[in-house]
């Protein structure tokens, strides 16, 4: 992805972006830091996923300058991109294919994360033949039935990593779970999960492991869910700025949205009563207005069944997408047969932001199109430039 710095929206044929405010990103890191120390827990900031599409390097950075004890990724190439661009500290990647990469994860001292015995069969073999000790999370299967190792083989998972721990081929640097339904709070999942967590914590006690960090709690489990923060919170979303708790917003908790999306009007003409708008015709204008031509579309990232739904704020005012969002570009209509002489060539159109203008937010999207605000900010693609603000 394209990485700029600017101010301002920048001169010359761009024609949209996401702007990611790294100051926004220092304070929510911050705030989830003040949140969990009363439990005495650190933050392990989640970067996969480039940074949940806001570019994983600038924002991890920015993560670490606020405090951010870890890094997190899912794949081993996330993690070592993270070292080749110079980040230290301890960084854990957790998905891993067959076949490693463990040599490249284990001499750049990632932590990788044995979650099945074939896994840790794998990194213990690297790291022999390396002769240097791998570093190594367990991940236990508490409840969500993704990865990590279910309850009735954790021992076997343990006693295979003290025999290679005690043979000095790794260190077990944590005990990790991942919930699966935190961002409901009460879901009884959550209670079930907490209590397995904990006797997977016993387990690995008694094998003798003496793990640095233990850690379940993503970002709802953060905010929410002060008994599930131990030593570690993994803050991904919050983090952005953005809210994982229904029926709340970024404001309830003293944060606010990184990444806005910007682009700019490619076209402005009038068109008479009942003119079909992009493909299938299924918006017709009411009466003579005005169109405006949009240079984003499905390919950049934008939900195709944005269509007729969406909103953007365009002239000061919000306005809906007129009929099918297509693969480059999508229309608004204006809704006023003079609208042309305010909204021309060239001016700004907000997909979405902070919302605190009037513009539309991820939130905003994710209810018109009925996903997730964690998908609207992660599948702006990489023709879309990121142009960093706030780099002071």
């Amino acid at each position: 992805m394209t990485d700029l710095t600017a101010t301002d929206f920048p001169p010359g044929p761009l024609r949209a972006e996401a702007r990611i405010d790294l100051d926004a990103i220092r304070a929510n890191t911050r705030r989830v830091g003040q949140i969990v120390a009363e439990s005495g827990a650190g933050v392990m900031a989640v970067v996969k996923a480039d940074a949940y599409g806001h570019g994983a390097v600038p924002c991890a950075r920015a993560a670490k300058q606020a405090g951010a004890a870890w890094l997190g990724t899912a794949l081993p190439e996330e993690a070592l991109e993270l070292r080749a661009a110079g980040l230290t500290g301890p960084i854990l990647a957790w998905l891993h294919p067959a076949g490693g990469p463990w040599d490249e994860l284990i001499v750049q001292e990632i932590d990788v994360t044995g979650y099945a015995p074939w896994v840790l069969e794998e990194i213990t073999a690297a790291a022999q033949r390396l002769g240097i000790p791998a570093r190594v999370q367990l991940k236990a299967d508490t409840g969500l039935g993704r990865g990590g190792t279910q309850p009735h083989d954790w021992l076997e998972l343990v006693e295979l990593a003290a025999k290679a721990e005690a043979a000095g081929h790794i260190r077990v640097t944590g005990v990790w779970s991942h919930f699966a339904c935190a961002d409901e709070p009460g879901h009884p999942s959550i209670r079930s999960q907490l209590d397995l967590f904990r006797e997977a914590l016993a387990v690995a006690d008694h094998a003798g492991l003496r793990p640095e960090v233990r850690h379940i709690a993503n970002s709802p489990a953060a905010l929410s869910l002060p008994e599930a923060h131990f030593d570690l919170v993994r803050s991904g979303l919050a983090l952005y700025g953005l809210s994982p708790l229904p029926d709340t917003t970024p404001a309830d908790f003293g944060l606010r949205p990184a990444m806005s999306l910007r682009a700019r009007v490619a076209l402005v003409k009038n068109a008479p009563a009942e003119h079909g708008v992009s493909y299938g015709h299924i918006y017709h204008t009411a009466a003579p207005t005005t169109l405006a031509l949009v240079p984003l579309g499905y390919a950049d990232g934008l939900p195709r069944n944005s269509s007729n739904v969406g909103e953007v704020f365009i002239g000061g005012r919000r306005h809906r997408i007129a009929g099918r969002m297509a693969m480059d570009q999508f229309v608004v209509d204006l809704g006023d047969p003079d609208a042309d002489r305010d909204v021309q060539v060239g001016d700004e159109v907000l997909i979405f932001g902070s919302g605190e203008h009037g513009e539309p937010t991820a939130d905003d999207w994710a209810r018109a199109t009925g996903t997730l605000n964690y998908e609207i900010v992660t599948r702006i693609g990489p023709r879309v430039p990121r142009v960093y603000v706030g780099n002071s």
